[in-house]
C-alpha cells in the first residue's frame, strides 16, 4: 500500500471546544514535510505503535519516544486535558438538562461522556496502528483519517484518501470559528447584564432581591463594540504571549467556577416540580449543547504525542474525562435544581446582581476574551499562511493582518445574526462537534481494521455510534435552525433579572 503524500498546509490537531488551549499543544515551527504537518505537536513523539490491548490502546511497553526530557509529565498532561475540555460549554449545560429533563439529562450526559471517551480511545488506537505500520513518528487526527481511508477495502476511498485530511481540517476550522462566535455572544450577554444592573448593584447578594434593570443598548451593539479589541487581540501571533493570555484565562475561569459552585449549592428549592423528561422537540438542543461541551477529541493525540511516558496516557485519559464528566453532570444538575425553569443559556446570567457575582461575570468574560485569541490561532494557522504565500514578502504582513481582521469580522457577523447563546452553542455542537467526536472515529476504526478482520459486534457498535452522531447532527441542526427562524415565546437567554 502506497504512502500518500500530505498537503503542504497540513492540518491542526488542536480542537478544544470549550477552554484556553494548552500552550504546549502548539508549535511555532511550520513543518513542511510530505509526511505530516501539525501545529500542535512537539518533538516528543512515538516511533511506532504496538498491537492493541484489551483496553483499546496500544500495549504500553512498546512505546518509543525521542526527546523524552522535553516531554510533559502525567500531571501536566492531565491538566492540559482538563483545560481542553472545560470552557463555555460547561456554563450552558444547566439549560441543556432543562431541555432533556432532570432525570433524562444527567443520564444522557453520562452516556455521552462514555461514548465520547470511547471514541477518543478509538482515535488513539488507530493512530498507533498507522504509526507502527508506516513507521511514522506521530499522526494527527486528519492524518489518521487519511491513512484509514487508504487502508479501506474500497478502491474509491483509497483513491480519494487525501480528502479525509481535508474534511477533518474543514470541520476543525468550522468548530474553532464556531467557538469564537460563541465567545462573542457570551461576552455581549454578560457585559449587557452587568451594565444594565450597574445602578442597582450593591453588596447585598440575597437571591430574593429585585434589581431594576437600566435600559441599555442591544447585545448586537455590544458585539460591535467588542470587535476592535478582539481584532487587536488576534494580531498577537507570538505563542509565548498567547501562553500568558491562556494562563490568565484559566485562572480567571477557575476562580469564577469556584464562586458559582458555592452559590448554586445553597437554598436549592423543592425539585419535585421539575419534569423527569422534557418534550422530545427540545432534546436535540440538549444534544448539540452536550456534544459541544464534550468535543475535546482534538487535543487527545497532541497530548499523547508529547508525553514523557506515554504508557500512562490511557489512565490519564480515563481519569481526566471521568473528572470532566462528573463536573459536567454536577454543575448541570445543581444549576437546573437551583434556578429551575428560569435557567438561562449561561448560568452566569442567573447570578445575583451584587458586586461579588458581577465581578464573577466580568472575571469569566475576561477569561473568555483572552481564550478567543488562543482558539483563533488554530483556524488562522490553517487558512492564512497559504494565502500569504501567494503575495510578495513586502505585502505579506499587511495581507496577514487583513485576513485576520476579516476572519474576526466573520465570527462577529455570524454572532450578530444568531445572537442567542443557547442556539449558537447547540448549532456549533450539532454541525461540527458531532462529526469530530462521534461520527468520524467509529468509521475510522472500520476503515482501519475491516480488511484485517473485525468481529461483527464491533462493526455493529461502530455503526450504531456513527448513526447516533449523524442523527444528532441532522435533528439537532434542524431544530436549532427552526428555533432560530421561529423562536419560542420565551427566549431563555434574554438579559433579565432573576427573582427567586
Amino acid at each position: 500500500m502506497t504512502d500518500p503524500k500530505e498537503p503542504e498546509n497540513g492540518a491542526v490537531e488542536l480542537g478544544t471546544p470549550n477552554a484556553a488551549a494548552p500552550t504546549g499543544t502548539m508549535s511555532t515551527r511550520r513543518l513542511r514535510s510530505e509526511d505530516y504537518n501539525d501545529y500542535s505537536s512537539t518533538d516528543v513523539t512515538p516511533e511506532g505503535s504496538p498491537p492493541e490491548g484489551m483496553n483499546g490502546f496500544a500495549h504500553p511497553e512498546s512505546y518509543q519516544r525521542f526527546g523524552e526530557t522535553n516531554g510533559t509529565t502525567w500531571y501536566q498532561t492531565l491538566i492540559h486535558l482538563l483545560k481542553g475540555n472545560i470552557g463555555t460549554g460547561l456554563l450552558g449545560l444547566p439549560l441543556a438538562v432543562k431541555n432533556a429533563g432532570i432525570l433524562l439529562g444527567p443520564l444522557s450526559l453520562l452516556v455521552m461522556g462514555v461514548v465520547a471517551v470511547h471514541c477518543m480511545g478509538i482515535l488513539v488506537k488507530c493512530a498507533h496502528h498507522f504509526c507502527n505500520r508506516f513507521q511514522k513518528q506521530f499522526l494527527d487526527y486528519g492524518g489518521a483519517v487519511m491513512y484509514g481511508l487508504e487502508a479501506s477495502p474500497s478502491a474509491c476511498l483509497r483513491t480519494h484518501a487525501i480528502w479525509g485530511r481535508r474534511v477533518v481540517g474543514l470541520f476543525l476550522i468550522i468548530t474553532q470559528l464556531g467557538f469564537c462566535c460563541v465567545y462573542f455572544v457570551f461576552l455581549a450577554d454578560n457585559l449587557k447584564q452587568v451594565v444594565s444592573a450597574a445602578n442597582g448593584t450593591t453588596n447585598d447578594c440575597s437571591s430574593n432581591r429585585t434589581v431594576v434593570m437600566t435600559p441599555t443598548m442591544d447585545s448586537r451593539l455590544y458585539m460591535l463594540s467588542l470587535l476592535p479589541f478582539v481584532v487587536l487581540l488576534t494580531f498577537i501571533q507570538n505563542l509565548k504571549v498567547l501562553s500568558i493570555c491562556s494562563m490568565l484565562a484559566n485562572v480567571a475561569m477557575l476562580v469564577s467556577l469556584v464562586v458559582i459552585y458555592q452559590y448554586i449549592v445553597r437554598d436549592i428549592p423543592d425539585p419535585r416540580n421539575l419534569p423527569l423528561a422534557a418534550a422530545w422537540k427540545t432534546y436535540p438542543l440538549f444534544f448539540g449543547t452536550a456534544i459541544f461541551a464534550f468535543e475535546g477529541i482534538g487535543v487527545v493525540l497532541p497530548l499523547e504525542n508529547k508525553m514523557k511516558n506515554p504508557r500512562q496516557f490511557p489512565v490519564i485519559l480515563y481519569v481526566g474525562m471521568t473528572t470532566v464528566t462528573i463536573l459536567y453532570i454536577s454543575l448541570s444538575v445543581l444549576g437546573y435544581l437551583r434556578f429551575g425553569a428560569d435557567i438561562q443559556a449561561s448560568i452566569t446570567l442567573n447570578l445575583p446582581n451584587c458586586w461579588l457575582y458581577q465581578a464573577v461575570k466580568l472575571l469569566f468574560s475576561f477569561g473568555i476574551f483572552f481564550t478567543y485569541a488562543v482558539q483563533f490561532y488554530v483556524p488562522a494557522e490553517i487558512i492564512i499562511p497559504p494565502l500569504v504565500a501567494r503575495v510578495s514578502e513586502r505585502w505579506g504582513w499587511l495581507v496577514n493582518l487583513l485576513l485576520r481582521m476579516a476572519l474576526v469580522c466573520v465570527t462577529c457577523v455570524l454572532a450578530i445574526l444568531i445572537p442567542r447563546l443557547d442556539l449558537v452553542i447547540s448549532l456549533v455542537g450539532s454541525v461540527s462537534s458531532s462529526a469530530l467526536a462521534l461520527i468520524f472515529p467509529p468509521l475510522l476504526e472500520i476503515a482501519t481494521y475491516y480488511s484485517e478482520g473485525m468481529h461483527p459486534l464491533v462493526i455493529a457498535k461502530d455503526i450504531a455510534i456513527s448513526l447516533f452522531g449523524f442523527v444528532g447532527f441532522a435533528v439537532g441542526t434542524y431544530e436549532a435552525l427552526v428555533e432560530l427562524v421561529a423562536p419560542a415565546a420565551t427566549v431563555v437567554n434574554a438579559t433579565t433579572v432573576l427573582v427567586q
